[in-house]
């Protein structure tokens, strides 16, 4: 009988041991973690500002102000060596100046605030989308998404970066005379700000 019980001790002890061994984290929690640091906050911080000023382009009261807040939104994605960086809506003052936008420039440089990132599954799909690896090719691709845009004809989800489609929709409001449409593409651009949000924590 005491064999028995000390053998069941001894089998209690060893699962007792096996419960306490740490399990390997899982990528969801081995990202959540490096997703702490301060590449990644610095991309989450852009992020916000960015939502900050679509949400002022969405609720902005005259053409004047929607394209300020559009105008500061693409060119915090796309820094100063991104595609229409500077006066966009030709008032005289670069709204949302920056050294470093939230993606590559055209040539690579600056590298974008979220290229430390690039390993990461969900943010190299939903944010950079290829736009480490030859950021010239990327940014030429939102150029015939715009030229072939229509009203009855959204070329947008052909970008598979959604911060780039944010650019897109805030140079179609820049284009725009039209308060409504630029309210609706501003409607667009919250989404895809969102999506971007998302991938830090999917």
């Amino acid at each position: 009988m005491k064999r028995v019980a000390i053998a069941l001790l001894g089998l209690t002890l060893l699962a007792a041991c096996g419960d306490a061994t740490p399990e390997p984290a899982s990528p969801a929690q081995r990202c959540r973690h490096r997703r702490d640091d301060g590449d990644a906050a610095a991309v989450r911080a852009r992020l916000e500002e960015i939502d900050a000023l679509v949400s002022m382009w969405r609720e902005s009261e005259d053409l004047r102000e929607a394209h300020a807040s559009a105008e500061a939104a693409a060119n915090l994605v796309v820094g100063p060596n991104g595609p229409g960086y500077g006066d966009r809506d030709g008032d005289g003052e670069i709204a949302g100046a920056n050294d470093e936008g939230l993606l590559p420039g055209i040539d690579g440089t600056p590298a974008g605030l979220a290229s430390p990132l690039s390993t990461d599954g969900c943010v190299a799909r939903d944010v950079l989308a290829g736009t480490t690896s030859d950021p010239a090719a990327a940014w030429a691709q939102l150029d015939d998404v715009l030229a072939a845009w229509t009203p009855s004809s959204n070329t947008m989800p052909q970008l598979a970066s959604h911060p780039m489609r944010l650019v897109g929709w805030a140079t179609l409001t820049l284009r725009s005379d039209s308060l409504d449409d630029a309210h609706e593409f501003a409607g667009h651009a919250a989404l895809h700000v969102h999506v971007a949000q998302d991938a830090l924590d999917c």
